[in-house]
């Protein structure tokens, strides 16, 4: 493939990001795979409870809130790559386990939280590393560029995977998807393997252990990232749950089966493959208001969903959720990864992946709870308004703070 240099294409130039590129796909497939086998199983277990469903997926990421800080150290301090063989080496293990208890028909709930803490355990350390490790690959120039291309591999796995794991459970039940799903984790550990270590673009390394507070303290020094951080964290904790919401809409409101179920995952993916391409034109106007605006767009979407009022008005406008969501959250992703000191990035990445993910429990929970209390509508709702009241606070409170130094190191950020 002939790569456009100045184009939406141009991190393909770099071998290491064509190798890798390929293996994440098949990953990001079975991820889906995963999640809408996994959603399923809880369901099936304890007889379509909303509580079980938001408490696994909680479970799943309390990891992120105890360990995304310090996988952000260590993508500071040493070798991305053996790092990331590991975790992904331990996320192949915990799904290999919880497929093959389903398959001999001995699978208890008791094993698909344990199986998720472990998952969550490898994705809170693989997080910050995998997300810093982008500007090894590509060099700074084009990590805006490659975390757009990453979105876009994410939302086309998002395509296939919700599709394929409701025909497999249909037909198979549920154990053949967390098999595919460890199989795929191989890929990635094989493109890891095969990368050449001379093509990787040196970052600047801490010459004493940096710390997780130096971390803390160059964000909050800098209010363009701790405004962007707090909108995400509003975003993501309550509005960006399609997963759950799809989950209780096909079940509870629409009385739908697995096939139904999975095509929904796979309606959000087209908004967000969609989202991914149309932000990879964004990088010129990308600043930390234009998050905003989209994370207030974005809480629109989400109010409006709760009033679909049949299974196909509410598939239709899926994609439309899709496109808001990703396109705030590459816009962020791009512009906390691109605007921090390469020297503490790792340790920025983990606040921020803390930020993300770090609140999905709390959110989880909620919704879990306010489905069985007030109504899986209703509660849609209210986890689209809770963003949109943070991001118009925001706006009026810090939209003449944001401006970007003009010297992003440490050491001149930290002496302000």
């Amino acid at each position: 493939m002939r790569v456009d240099e100045n184009g939406n294409w141009r991190s393909f130039r770099h071998r290491n990001f064509r190798i890798l590129f390929p293996a994440n796909a098949l990953s990001n497939i079975g991820t889906w795979v995963q999640i809408i086998a996994q959603d399923w199983l809880v369901l099936q277990l304890t007889d379509n409870n909303g509580f079980y469903l938001g408490l696994v997926t909680a479970i799943q990421f309390v990891p992120v809130m105890l360990l995304s800080l310090h996988g952000g150290v260590l993508a500071d301090r040493v070798d991305k790559r053996k790092l990331l063989i590991a975790t992904n080496t331990l996320a192949a293990l915990a799904c290999y386990a919880l497929g093959i208890l389903v398959v001999a028909e001995i699978i208890e709930l008791w094993h698909v939280f344990v199986c998720a803490a472990v998952l969550g355990i490898a994705s809170a350390i693989d997080a910050p590393i995998r997300q810093s490790f982008t500007a090894e690959i590509v060099g700074d120039e084009d990590v805006a560029n490659a975390v757009s291309l990453n979105s876009a591999n994410f939302n086309m796995g998002r395509l296939v995977g919700p599709a394929l794991s409701g025909i497999l459970i249909a037909n198979f039940d549920t154990g053949p998807s967390f098999l595919i799903n460890a199989t795929s984790y191989l890929f990635v550990i094989g493109s890891l393997f095969f990368m050449r270590s001379s093509d990787f673009f040196s970052q600047k390394k801490e010459k004493t252990l940096g710390t997780i507070r130096e971390g803390l303290r160059y964000a909050m020094a800098r209010p363009d990232l701790y405004v962007v951080m707090a909108l995400i964290f509003f975003a993501s904790t309550f509005g960006l749950n399609f997963q759950i919401f799809n989950a209780l809409m096909a079940t509870k409101e629409f009385g739908k089966g697995p096939a139904s179920y999975g095509l929904l995952g796979t309606y959000v993916a087209i908004g967000s493959l969609a989202g991914a391409l149309i932000s990879a034109r964004l990088e010129r106007f990308r600043d930390s208001m234009l998050v905003v605006r989209l994370g207030v767009l974005f809480s629109l979407v989400v109010i409006a969903t709760a009033f679909m009022p049949t299974y196909w008005t509410y598939s239709l406008w899926l994609p439309i959720g899709g496109v808001s969501a990703l396109a705030m959250l590459i816009s962020a992703n791009s512009y906390v990864q691109v605007n921090s000191d390469p020297a503490v990035r790792g340790r920025v990445m983990g606040i921020y992946l803390l930020i993300f993910m770090g609140g999905t429990p709390l959110g989880s929970l909620f919704i879990g709870y306010m489905t069985e209390a007030v109504g899986v509508r209703e509660t849609i709702f209210i986890c689209g308004v809770i963003p949109l009241v943070a991001a118009t606070l925001l706006w009026v409170f810090f939209k003449d703070k944001l401006q970007k130094p003009d010297d992003l190191r440490v050491s001149t950020i930290l002496k302000r």
